[in-house]
């Protein structure tokens, strides 16, 4: 079962997202918070991760360049999702993947399923 983590501070969005990914047999973790998701992934081990732009705590794009600093996280899959088209920003950050919010939660699956490989 692959699995997805999802960096994001809003309990509505994730909340359905968590139920629609399960529902295509993902085993999901969501950390609401930027500063806990790097120590959460390392425990974790997800094999995608769905990052916010706009984080609580910290910017999306500094979580991404964190992940890719990092040897354990340097070629898993990212995708970034925001309301604003900040996707240049993104994928010089490490995104593979940008989606502009609202984005249709039924095609998730779809991506990370060709991501992951």
């Amino acid at each position: 079962m692959p699995k997805v983590m999802i960096v994001d501070d809003d309990r509505t969005t994730t909340s359905l997202l968590k139920q629609l990914l399960e529902m295509d047999d993902f085993e999901v973790m969501v950390v609401p918070r930027g500063l806990d998701a790097f120590q959460k992934a390392q425990e974790f081990r997800p094999d995608v991760f769905l990052v916010d732009y706009y984080l609580a705590d910290i910017a999306g794009v500094d979580f991404v360049r964190q992940l890719r600093a990092s040897k354990d996280f340097l070629t898993t899959p990212v995708v970034m999702a925001s309301g604003r088209d900040v996707e240049r920003e993104a994928k010089e950050a490490g995104a593979n993947l940008f989606l502009v919010k609202p984005f249709e939660p039924d095609q998730l699956a779809v991506h990370f399923n060709k991501l992951i490989g």
